[in-house]
């Protein structure tokens, strides 16, 4: 190993993103993602449990995002509002990653098991949001009919910003997104 270097986990994603892009998720080994980083397993093992932990961290700044911003949306605001306000603050977050979250996603796509996790991870995200209404006062099945609405818009808007590359930013296909939906249930 050459002379120390700051950002070991952000090197370790980067080396981590590129290698399941050119390989692979399954054909990546920590060893290669280590050795591409420029570090060894150990370090790896430092900053992360095993290698779907780079794509999937503990912890998720996303949820915490969209519950806070949930929860600082206007009391009077109708439960579909106040998640499609705390959308727009979590699609602020995502956007800021670029191209990495599109790396990631591509990644993800190519592999059942990790859109299996995925999915688990979206579903946690409904729950989170359902529970921040409830704690509003929202009962069910309003709670969870907003939340899981909420959830599947984030991601079709996600899935387009990730693939489409046309320049236009997540917050504006989130918006996008939700006017659609609202223009589908108005009959329009």
């Amino acid at each position: 190993m050459g002379r120390w270097e700051p950002d070991a986990r952000g090197r370790l994603e980067q080396a981590a993103l590129d290698l399941f892009g050119e390989r692979g998720f399954e054909q990546t080994t920590v060893k290669e993602i280590a050795a591409r980083a420029g570090l060894t397993e150990r370090t790896f093992f430092r900053h992360f449990a095993d290698k779907r932990e780079v794509l999937f961290p503990q912890g998720n700044p996303l949820r915490e995002v969209l519950v806070t911003a949930l929860a600082a949306s206007p009391a009077t605001a109708a439960p579909f509002e106040a998640v499609s306000a705390a959308l727009q603050s979590a699609s602020a977050l995502v956007g800021e990653r670029g191209e990495a979250a599109r790396k990631r996603q591509a990644v993800i796509a190519a592999s059942p098991e990790l859109r299996e996790r995925e999915l688990i991870k979206l579903a946690s995200l409904a729950a989170a949001l359902a529970d921040a209404l409830r704690r509003r006062g929202v009962a069910d099945p309003a709670a969870s009919l907003a939340a899981e609405t909420g959830v599947a818009v984030f991601r079709i808007a996600f899935g387009r910003w990730a693939t489409e590359g046309d320049g236009r930013d997540l917050p504006h296909l989130v918006r996008d997104t939700l006017d659609e939906l609202r223009a589908m249930i108005a009959g329009d």
